[in-house]
């Protein structure tokens, strides 16, 4: 709850934790730090209905009750989060002691300074465990069609109304999308933001997909002079 807070990002975080097949909870941290949390906390369940969203704060102990749910015995949970969002002091609270250092973020932009620098497994007094992670600078979408998908199942249910098949969803006549965004069932905001993810992930699919052809194409050449090689077909 700082600087730091993007409802966009944590959008991108939910995708890939649905692509995981792990269940998505939202902990938004550091209520302490404002005087008025429940118009971000409103934004996020906007963003994502289908998801539970908890504010808490690990310095005053506010909210940390309502995380006994996910944290019962025999449960596995792992902190996800950009460096600085309290990640360390969230375990070190759950923990009811220091077992990660926590140092100070920087004031002009909330980041931290990867206190965090490597993944640990800790088992918490309740019998659940926990997986702690360094914080990332930046999170892009990798092989997430089917996290996409379950993110936004309202936006592709609207594909299967529209009149033809081939839909691009701009300016085609008895499309579904565009009947949404006009009379407001469909926010424009969630609209954008189904499209960006996509775009995010088909570029980052297709670069990989051609990096991986690249490396398979060398391999086989080498393969190929080789066994030219060895048969006397190519001379030095």
């Amino acid at each position: 709850m700082n600087w730091d807070f993007k409802v966009n990002r944590i959008a991108r975080y939910l995708t890939q934790a649905r692509q995981s097949g792990g269940k998505p909870v939202v902990i938004l941290t550091k209520t302490d730090l404002v005087d008025d949390f429940a118009s971000a906390l409103i934004e996020v369940r906007n963003a994502a209905p289908d998801v539970t969203v908890h504010a808490v704060s690990a310095h005053t102990g506010f909210g940390m009750d309502e995380l006994g749910e996910y944290l019962q015995p025999g449960k596995t949970a792992v902190f996800l989060g950009m460096s600085g969002v309290g990640k360390s002091s969230l375990l070190n609270a759950l923990m009811d002691q220091e077992v990660m250092v926590v140092k100070a973020i920087r004031e002009d932009d909330s980041r931290g300074r990867h206190t965090t620098t490597h993944r640990q497994l800790f088992m918490l007094p309740s019998g659940a465990m926990v997986i702690d992670t360094p914080g990332m600078r930046e999170l892009g979408l990798f092989g997430a069609d089917e996290g996409i998908s379950v993110g936004f199942t309202d936006v592709e249910d609207l594909f299967t109304q529209c009149r033809f098949t081939n839909c691009h969803h701009k300016t085609e006549p008895g499309c579904a999308v565009l009947a949404a965004l006009a009379d407001g069932s469909l926010p424009r905001e969630h609209w954008e933001r189904y499209l960006a993810q996509k775009r995010e992930n088909k570029f980052v699919d297709d670069k990989s997909g051609y990096l991986q052809d690249k490396r398979t194409w060398h391999k086989d050449l080498a393969k190929w002079s080789k066994q030219q090689k060895k048969s006397g077909g190519i001379r030095k």
